[in-house]
């Protein structure tokens, strides 16, 4: 009887309301991990997210995410759960940049006409969705070197307004190896792009990309696995650039993040 009693105590206990343990900061352009139970459907502002077999997934806030937002799980036992988050603002600085090359800060026709395709291109890799979450190995800083530029400062190109900053520009000398920030797979590769030059893109599950442009040369394919240190290529200056750095970025789908935020989780 004791033995019966004790089974259905750990079954009772198990279908009780388990809120999702999340790692991170509620605030504007941070990444999100969360944990859940195994068979948890989970939606991010009605968002439906992919979570992994043993509960793991990953969200995170834009540079001007709203105040307010809503996490909801739906339990294997039926049970829901709306967890409310309260998203704290920041301040952005203004970054101004001179002596940039005319056409890389108000491009012709043509030149238009190529930025839009190669933007193309990256938008697609950013839809894809795989199952594998890479991202639970954590990030590194994917070169040594100077930060130079942040994440959503108000870029002023040859004293023009521009679009915010969306990465983290890291200073180094040109041939200073690119490791990749975590496990993941190849996405994109492309020699020489109008703005990034040689770039590169990493899946790391789950609508969860980065980027690495600029550089002076690429030592991986698309569809290459890498693990976390892999050097994929070297820093250099190719594109819209002032300098030997690497641009690191971050996406979780078209929700660009600061890569900053992601070196808390090691």
């Amino acid at each position: 009887m004791k033995k019966i009693l004790y089974i259905f105590a750990v079954l009772f206990l198990s279908q009780q309301a388990f809120a999702a343990d999340l790692s991170g900061d509620i605030k504007q352009g941070a990444i999100v991990f969360g944990k859940t139970i195994s068979g948890t459907e989970v939606l991010f502002d009605g968002k439906l997210l992919k979570v992994a077999k043993d509960g793991r997934f990953v969200f995170g806030f834009g540079r001007d995410a709203k105040a307010k937002s809503e996490l909801i799980e739906k339990l294997p036992n039926g049970k829901e759960l709306k967890t409310k988050l309260s998203v704290a603002k920041r301040n952005w600085k203004i970054q101004k940049i001179n002596g940039l090359p005319a056409k890389h800060v108000t491009p012709d026709e043509k030149e238009l006409k190529r930025i839009y395709a190669e933007l193309a291109l990256i938008k697609d890799v950013r839809k894809i969705n795989s199952k594998n979450p890479y991202f639970t190995k954590g990030f590194i800083q994917p070169a040594e070197g100077v930060i130079t530029g942040i994440f959503g400062s108000q870029r002023i190109l040859n004293g023009k307004p521009r679009s915010p900053h969306s990465g983290v520009d890291i200073a180094a000398p040109t041939g200073t190896p690119v490791k990749a920030a975590s496990d993941g797979v190849i996405s994109l590769v492309h020699e020489d792009m109008f703005y990034t030059g040689k770039t590169i893109m990493i899946d790391h599950g789950h609508m969860l990309e980065t980027i690495y442009i600029h550089m002076s040369k690429i030592n991986v394919k698309k569809g290459d696995i890498v693990n976390q240190g892999d050097i994929i290529g070297y820093v250099g200056s190719t594109g819209r650039s002032t300098g030997a750095h690497l641009h690191w970025g971050i996406s979780w789908g078209n929700v660009k993040l600061d890569p900053q935020t992601t070196l808390n989780f090691n």
